[in-house]
């Protein structure tokens, strides 16, 4: 198959090109990103089949994720949209990388044993485009394989702002309620963020059953510690680390507590043939 150009929205791309979510995941930064991306290690280490497992990592950044992947003996082929992401992703070991788009793979059917969807969820706003690059993923990974997607929940910018105390200036907390509504975040010149949309958990689990694919199930990635202004902190100790890794680890699948983590990982799998 011939991969189809991206087509993304020049403000999402100008956001990525900045070349800042990498240090963010790796090195830590607002809101909790070594907390989100230990987690995700967490989740996913439980989750894989053992190595070595084909994966497709779509919408995969920089390779933040791709690379240990690798390095725990995956073979692991990554799609983004942004060239500075592929251009990074490119030379990790073991890992290779293309410039894609969710919704129109060039991936064989049934050509993966995994798909990972940790971003593109995020940035696409009409739930058709959604679908789509779901049905994309269940296509390309075999019959019983694994597809698990990542999206920002609902109310994430509502508690990160309100916990900065950025919600009490009146422009920011008008726009920020604005998202409660339909989950849609536009971009604003000074905005925190770029256009995305932030879901809510049932919302995720009926686009994976329209999709004609099984849920699983669903982690909570932060549970409710990156909303305690400590945690950065803690995770410089590696005791305290590990105590905040099995607390969220103890309730990252409880219904009641799904919507307060930052971010939610939603499993699920194509029907075997």
């Amino acid at each position: 198959m011939t991969e189809t150009p991206p087509r993304v929205r020049e403000e999402i791309l100008a956001y990525y090109a900045r070349g800042r979510e990498d240090a963010r995941l790796r090195q830590g930064g607002a809101p909790a990103g070594r907390l989100e991306f230990w987690r995700t290690q967490d989740v996913l280490r439980r989750l894989l089949p053992a190595a070595p497992a084909r994966i497709l990592d779509v919408g995969g950044g920089s390779g933040v994720h791709a690379d240990w992947l690798a390095r725990d003996g995956h073979a692991v082929e990554l799609v983004d949209p942004v060239p500075l992401h592929v251009e990074q992703a490119a030379r990790l070991p073991g890992v290779t990388a293309r410039l894609g788009d969710a919704r129109e793979l060039a991936a064989p059917d049934a050509s993966h044993d995994v798909v990972l969807l940790l971003g593109p969820l995020y940035h696409l706003t009409e739930r058709a485009d959604r679908l789509r690059a779901l049905a994309e993923a269940r296509r390309v990974v075999r019959p019983g394989g694994l597809v698990v997607a990542a999206t920002i929940n609902r109310y994430a910018q509502l508690h990160d702002l309100l916990r900065e105390e950025r919600y009490f200036t009146p422009e920011v907390r008008e726009r920020t309620d604005a998202v409660l509504v339909d989950g849609r975040h536009p971009y604003h010149d000074e905005g925190f963020f770029t256009v995305a949309h932030f879901a809510a958990p049932d919302e995720v689990t009926a686009e994976f059953t329209d999709a004609r694919l099984i849920a699983a199930g669903q982690y909570g990635v932060e549970g409710v510690a990156w909303l305690m202004g400590g945690v950065e902190d803690w995770l410089d100790d590696p005791e305290r680390r590990e105590a905040v890794l099995a607390a969220c680890r103890r309730i990252e699948s409880e219904p009641t507590l799904l919507g307060a983590s930052g971010h939610l990982l939603t499993a699920g799998r194509r029907r075997p043939a």
